[in-house]
């Protein structure tokens, strides 16, 4: 079975379209890495919660939209060879394609698949 990426960030509102061309240069160097698909989507129906949910995981402010990516790999050994050439990608240099909101709040980890229907 594939291995699993996944990603929950908040974005500030107004960079809406900024984070889809980062996104989208992104994604690009994922499949040319070894990717087999990127999903990147938007929050539209995001509920607070009071122990846990996606807003207080990421800590989103008034002004700011929680987004969900996954990037899915053939393997796992795929994934680690794919990574460390995206971390060699003059694309993904913080200098050329920035991220459009604060990485110390991105959620992030690797998962192998267990059911798919």
């Amino acid at each position: 079975m594939s291995y699993v990426d996944g990603f929950v960030a908040a974005v500030p509102t107004a960079n809406r379209e900024t984070y889809r061309r980062h996104a989208e240069i992104a994604a690009q160097g994922f499949k040319a890495h070894g990717a087999l698909s990127v999903v990147e989507c938007w929050g539209d129906d995001v509920p607070e919660g009071k122990l846990t949910s996606f807003p207080l995981a990421v800590q989103r402010k008034e002004d700011e939209t929680v987004v969900f990516s996954w990037v899915t790999w053939p393997s796992r050994a795929v994934r680690d060879e794919g990574w460390k050439k995206m971390m060699a990608d003059p694309r993904m240099q913080p200098d050329t394609n920035p991220m459009p909101f604060d990485g110390k709040r991105l959620i992030y980890g690797g998962f192998e698949e267990l059911v798919r229907v």
